[in-house]
């Protein structure tokens, strides 16, 4: 088979007109399934797109098109070159979801002249790999050294056939809707699951967005069930220069597009950093009082409860909103110093929360303090995201951190494009509505399939903080083993564990030895089954234990879970956390335990906003 498709991938680039334009230029992935086609019309010379599935539409023919230095590169365009290559490799995360990430694509670029500007050149890069089609453009550098470029838009486009559905959301921390294509009411996060008529699965996504203006997607005017990119504003670069990948992910079930997320890492250049031995992942919990001795009493309870990291938050060194507060001088009662000193004595890390404000302003100057005190990262707080100046400066800061060995969350609307495989120091980031908001089981049944593409998510975990428990107002919506399963579910490098809660609100629940147990990255991960908005299970090895997490949206459901992820012939002990309102703890968490294969098939009854966690490890 794959022999066939390196002969179909190279047979195509030879389809050329004696005029120089091309007749249909395909692409085809290394397992032959998907196909994307490139014309270019022979009256106007304009460059269009379509992508198929295994024969089956997915892309209907679409604009390629950007408008840099006044000129909208989309028509009176001339094929003068192209080139193919292809790549199988594979590499090694610093952590991740995996151990190891397959990179195996076939790519052509196109080189493309314009009528009446002699020497400029424009390129497009496509990639076809087994999971998506990926694609950018890019400025090589011209003969006279230049050009200056200002990009100020795109015409991209990507019509989908009729009655395709998008699970929208306007904002990267809000709520998800399933609606008609033709109906979104305006510009959609990255990236946006779309569900095609016929069962297949899309995925718009953006990688490698590192010094550029952020693209969301919005629906064409023009073009019925068509959605064009929307460029947050313009940039200003010089050539030789790339934009970011736009990724169309493709998959018959909707839990591969969380299982092919490696996509967007594998967009993205390899390892900046030559040492890598101070880069840990793990547990965070956060320090409410923000005075010396919480922290120490909180490190104490992160001991027993076997977390890697204390964070102090905002407040610490005074009002993050103003310019004039300063990032190095801690509040009345905390000494930050005595606190690292009492936290690594107990091999337990520190994190500060700093706002946008004074990361703007004393960045250079924090870093080096930081790294003198012990300070493990920092989380980003408020950082403006969008813009081609803000969006660079946001990872130049990055890239800073690095040098003083201080690992990075970034907070609020920043959303990942695949940066931390090129920069690990950079943990984890929100541009999620998480537990600070807390939603419904629907949403975090949701979130799988469509925040999660794009990458980890700092989720902040709650676990007391509910009705019952003194909280009427705001409270976690869902279940405990609802809440025990998310963190396997929801992969991030850091985790936030008990955002709200205190070290005095455990009572000894006996579920939490499955929280106590887990690690936050992974040696492989298979996502099991999944709906999205209704139910999912995932399961993720670490060494030779699997922990399972398996939610279900607001209606309670009964499924099965198969453990043919184990390995065979092997024997194995399940411990099992599951809602039951007959068991005689606060939290209302039954433990079952049982010996199981991989022949085995669990059944869970979930709640409504349920949940199931499992502890799976092999019997010595």
């Amino acid at each position: 088979m794959r022999s066939i498709s390196v002969i179909l991938f190279f047979l195509t680039f030879l389809c050329l007109s004696s005029n120089g334009q091309a007749l249909p230029v395909d692409i085809i992935s290394p397992n032959g399934k998907l196909r994307a086609s490139f014309y270019l019309g022979s009256e106007k010379g304009e460059l269009s797109y379509s992508v198929a599935y295994q024969g089956r539409p997915v892309i209907l023919k679409s604009a390629f098109g950007i408008a840099w230095n006044g000129i909208n590169w989309n028509d009176e365009l001339i094929l003068e070159g192209q080139t193919n290559r292809q790549q199988d490799t594979t590499w090694h995360p610093v952590y991740g979801e995996r151990n190891v990430v397959r990179d195996h694509f076939n790519e052509t670029t196109l080189t493309l002249g314009k009528k009446g500007f002699a020497g400029r050149k424009l390129q497009i890069v496509v990639r076809a790999y087994d999971q998506g089609i990926a694609f950018r453009y890019t400025f090589p550098e011209a003969p006279d050294g230049g050009p200056y470029l200002y990009i100020t838009g795109e015409t991209t486009g990507f019509s989908f056939p009729d009655k395709t559905e998008a699970w929208y959301t306007p904002l990267a921390q809000a709520t998800y809707q399933l609606l008609p294509l033709k109906n979104l009411p305006g510009e959609s996060e990255r990236p946006l699951t779309l569900e095609l008529p016929g069962g297949l699965y899309v995925c718009l996504g953006e990688a490698d967005m590192v010094s550029y203006s952020r693209t969301k997607f919005k629906l064409s005017i023009e073009s019925p069930n068509t959605i064009q990119c929307s460029m947050y504003g313009a940039v200003d670069e010089i050539a030789p220069f790339s934009s970011p990948w736009r990724v169309i992910m493709v998959a018959e079930k909707a839990g591969d597009l969380l299982a092919n997320n490696d996509l967007i890492l594998n967009l993205n250049p390899p390892f900046a950093l030559k040492n890598t031995s101070w880069i840990r992942p793990g547990k965070v919990m956060r320090e409410m009082s923000l005075s010396t001795d919480g922290a120490k009493k909180l490190v104490d309870f992160a001991v027993a409860r076997q977390l890697q990291y204390i964070e102090f938050d905002a407040g610490w060194y005074g009002d993050q909103y103003r310019y004039s507060a300063d990032a190095t001088t801690e509040k009345a009662g905390l000494n930050i110093p005595e606190a690292i000193r009492y936290a690594r004595s107990h091999d337990i890390g520190v994190i500060l929360y700093v706002n946008q404000r004074a990361l703007e302003t004393q960045l250079d100057s924090i870093l080096p303090v930081y790294e003198k005190w012990g300070v493990a990262g920092i989380k980003f707080g408020f950082v403006h995201v969008g813009s081609h100046r803000w969006t660079t400066w946001l990872h130049e800061a990055v890239k800073k951190c690095a040098q003083y060995h201080l690992m990075v969350d970034i907070h609020d609307e920043y959303r990942p494009t695949g940066f931390s495989r090129t920069y690990p120091n950079l943990m984890t980031q929100e541009g999620i509505l998480g537990n600070e908001g807390m939603p419904d089981a629907a949403h975090n049944a949701t979130l799988p399939f469509t925040r999660f593409v794009a990458g980890a998510a700092d989720y902040t975990f709650c676990y007391y903080y509910r009705k019952e428990f003194g909280h009427p107002e705001r409270h976690i919506r869902t279940t405990p083993a609802h809440q025990l399963a998310l963190p396997v579910i929801f992969y991030s490098p850091w985790q936030f564990m008990y955002w709200y809660d205190k070290p005095e609100d455990y009572r000894g629940e006996p579920e939490l030895e499955f929280w106590d147990a887990l690690p936050t990255v992974w040696g492989d991960t298979k996502v099991v089954q999944g709906d999205i908005g209704k139910y999912i299970t995932v399961a993720r090895k670490s060494g030779e234990n699997w922990f399972v997490g398996t939610i279900t949206g607001n209606d309670g459901r009964d499924l099965k879970i198969p453990l043919n992820f184990l390995d065979a012939g092997k024997k194995y002990e399940a411990s099992i956390y599951s809602d039951n309102p007959g068991v005689k703890t606060r939290t209302k968490v039954d433990i079952k335990r049982m010996i199981v294969n991989a022949s085995t098939i669990l059944s869970a009854g979930l709640q409504p906003s349920g949940g199931q966690a499992i502890l799976i490890r092999p019997i010595k």
